[in-house]
């Protein structure tokens, strides 16, 4: 397909609360449109500021896809000599990555409801070492809305929110009483390296499970009909709470949704569909998963109710984080999309002005002990590694995966926006 240039000015109010105006030191990016996928590109900065005041605020907000934890997860995480479970070997590389970010958010798609009893699909239920090593990697909130919320019950979900309240990791999307759910129409303000986010977070369904008439306030769920044939979208609910989200006055608003086909690798129109009601109604940034492979992201433009020019980012799904969903290349390979935002200190505006992801794959090593048999590897560091011959778990069928995994990313995020490219 022909390149399409189109200049960030030019949008206007790209993922800004009410228009954009630029201040004395702030890059022109332009948003280049190639094929299925979108990138940034920083021309020249033209003048200084005048004072320190007039300095952009520039942070960067990480985000991951599903955090799942299968049997064969569960096992690699024992640790035999002290009867106790360890992920942190799971998480070394994109650790690195998440560290240096401002702020980052995955999906959690497990629940934590107590041992000894865990277990893995289809009715999840893993070790609170789990919720440690999510924390310990540099994640800082996760949505806790998916279609295996609901698998060990109210309480499961309960006890869920506590452990992570434990971990002081932020969560939304699952609630313990009417009045949690009700602060801020269950939204969560995050400090984004100085730049204000609201979170909210929506599920499809529970898996045909359906929540007691007394505690609707559990789970968000965006279909009325979530037992069934999950095609009746509930504005009154979502409208409410991103009502709430815009008065909440935020630079940012960002809405975590578990949505889509699994293991399709395009959106199919509901998902487009809700995207384009998310933006119309103030959401820039939106973050999907669910279908436990990739799909793309891209710029949505649409009106608001009052005919005003919205513009909003969205990625389809992130596929897996951490799994042990087995098929090559597409459920073993993920990312961690880098999104750069910037606040003008003058005009209080803020948008989005870089876009980039880092391909990453699910290493599957089953000859190996106990704690290093499932690794989330870097895939360009792993390959660089190899080719160097430094590498002390990648072998020549491993290193063929990895290409394999890189070209499938590539094929569905773009090349240009992979950051290695930069």
């Amino acid at each position: 397909m022909k390149r399409k240039v189109i200049f960030l000015l030019a949008l206007v109010m790209l993922l800004c609360s009410c228009g954009v105006q630029q201040s004395p030191q702030e890059e022109t990016h332009t948003l280049i449109e190639d094929g299925n996928t979108i990138y940034f590109e920083a021309e020249t900065t033209t003048t200084e500021p005048t004072t320190e005041a007039e300095k952009p605020i520039v942070s960067h907000l990480m985000v991951g896809g599903d955090i799942m934890s299968h049997v064969p997860q569960i096992k690699d995480a024992y640790v035999a000599s002290s009867g106790t479970y360890d992920y942190n070997h799971m998480f070394v590389d994109p650790a690195k990555q998440l560290k240096k970010a401002d702020y980052a958010v995955a999906n959690l798609e497990t629940v934590l409801a107590g041992g000894p009893n865990y277990t893995g699909f289809p009715n999840f239920n893993s070790p609170d070492a789990l919720a440690y090593a999510v924390k310990d990697a540099g994640f800082d909130l996760v949505g806790t809305a998916n279609n295996h919320t609901r698998d060990q019950g109210i309480d499961g979900i309960n006890r869920t929110l506590d452990v992570l309240d434990e971990v002081t990791l932020a969560h939304v999307g699952t609630y313990r009483s009417q009045e949690e759910r009700d602060k801020n129409n269950g939204i969560v303000v995050a400090d984004v390296g100085g730049i204000s986010v609201a979170f909210l977070c929506y599920t499809y369904g529970l898996n045909g499970y359906s929540l007691p008439q007394d505690k609707l306030y559990a789970a968000n769920i965006f279909n009325i009909d979530y037992t069934s044939t999950l095609s009746q979208f509930n504005y009154d609910l979502v409208g409410k709470d991103l009502a709430a989200a815009r008065a909440l006055n935020t630079d940012m608003t960002a809405v975590l949704i578990h949505w889509g086909v699994e293991y399709q690798n395009a959106p199919n129109d509901y998902q487009k569909k809700i995207a384009k009601y998310l933006v119309s109604q103030g959401v820039d940034l939106i973050f999907g998963s669910h279908p436990h492979v990739l799909q793309p992201y891209e710029v949505i433009k649409t009106e608001d109710d009052s005919g005003k020019l919205r513009a909003g980012f969205v990625i389809y799904s992130f596929g897996n984080f951490i799994s042990n969903q087995m098929t090559e290349p597409a459920t073993k390979t993920t990312c961690i999309l880098d999104l750069e935002l910037t606040k003008n200190p003058v005009t209080g505006k803020t948008k989005l002005t870089d876009v980039r992801y880092t391909p990453y794959y699910m290493l599957h090593r089953d000859d190996l002990p106990a704690g290093q048999r499932r690794m989330l590897v870097n895939i360009h560091e792993a390959m660089a590694e190899y080719e160097a011959g430094k590498s002390k778990y990648i072998g020549a069928n491993s290193y063929q995966r990895l290409k394999n995994a890189l070209a499938h990313a590539h094929k569905i995020l773009g090349e240009k926006g992979d950051k290695a490219s930069k």
